[in-house]
């Protein structure tokens, strides 16, 4: 059974069924998906849907649903970094929001709730998140987040071949107080 997370006005909880629709038109958005290798098609969306599910109700924790005025609108939460590097292991903070819920802070405000749990619930003394350099509405939030940037601790991110995706940005935080 998964964590539920509530702010003033998001509710970060496990994923249904009823999403998997909004969530494949979502992963087929050019837009949505810029800075990813491509757009994904149903089967590929689907798989992805049932991998971030279960991995959720697996921990309890993870990558949330986000719900806004009672619609699913993406996700965010915490993962383990699913590939090594300098920085891992490590707990990464990540999000994808559908175009529609852009420009709103769902993005700030459900990663500061997830941040929350990360500190309160799991204890962890640092969080990393990455994008590419052109990214920047994902770095954007990482700054409003507090998160902050080495140059020395970018990196060619493993699982991506040459191109302008593969050098990432990583962003830290450390838990406060």
């Amino acid at each position: 059974m998964s964590v539920t997370l509530r702010t003033e006005r998001l509710v970060l909880r496990e994923w249904r069924e009823a999403d998997r629709d909004a969530w494949a038109a979502m992963s087929a958005d050019p837009e949505v998906m810029e800075f990813f290798p491509a757009t994904l098609d149903r089967v590929a969306a689907d798989a992805v849907f049932d991998r971030i599910a279960a991995s959720l109700e697996e921990r309890g924790w993870g990558l949330w649903a986000v719900e806004a005025d009672g619609a699913f609108v993406g996700f965010t939460g915490l993962q383990p970094v699913p590939f090594e590097a300098a920085f891992t292991p490590a707990i990464e903070i990540g999000w994808r929001l559908a175009r529609s819920a852009w420009g709103r802070g769902f993005a700030t405000e459900a990663a500061r709730a997830s941040l929350d749990y990360a500190w309160r619930e799991l204890a962890l003394d640092e969080v990393v998140a990455m994008a590419v350099p052109a990214n920047r509405r994902s770095l954007a939030v990482m700054r409003k987040l507090g998160m902050t940037h080495d140059p020395a601790d970018d990196f060619d991110h493993p699982r991506l071949a040459d191109g302008p995706l593969r050098r990432h940005m990583l962003f830290r935080v450390a838990r406060r107080g």
